[in-house]
């Protein structure tokens, strides 16, 4: 697993009475995906600059985007720059992939459009190794 994908694991968990805003958890799982980058050595920073430095990590679908999202940012593109800009819908990108891969349950629509849902882990063993 992946720092991002913990963190949506863990973001996910009903347990957990913490609300996590979507645009606050988009925004936390674009930092996730540089801190697994720079770990590949897929970039590396000059000063507040992103330069890609390698090929992205293999086995991650999303973590693949993120290093194609970071060549198409061109050079010299901050990191608040990147940030915002792959952080746009991030946590729904990520629970669709979770959901698809059986990590999370399908989430349920409520009839009431205010009250909030919350996607529970499909195996809960994987949100505790998260």
């Amino acid at each position: 697993m992946t720092t991002a994908r913990d963190l949506a694991l863990v973001a996910a968990d009903p347990r957990d009475r913490t609300v996590v805003e979507q645009g606050d958890l988009s925004l936390a799982l674009a930092g996730a995906e540089l801190i697994d980058l720079l770990d590949a050595e897929a970039l590396t920073l000059d000063g507040t600059l992103l330069v890609p430095a390698g090929p992205a990590p293999a086995g991650d679908r999303l973590l693949s985007e993120a290093a194609q999202w970071l060549a198409d940012g061109g050079p010299g593109e901050t990191v608040d720059d990147w940030l915002w800009r792959r952080g746009r819908d991030l946590a729904g990108r990520y629970r669709t992939v979770l959901e698809e891969e059986g990590f999370l349950e399908p989430e349920r629509r409520s009839r009431n459009p205010l009250r909030r849902q919350r996607t529970a882990p499909a195996d809960p063993s994987a949100a505790r190794a998260a």
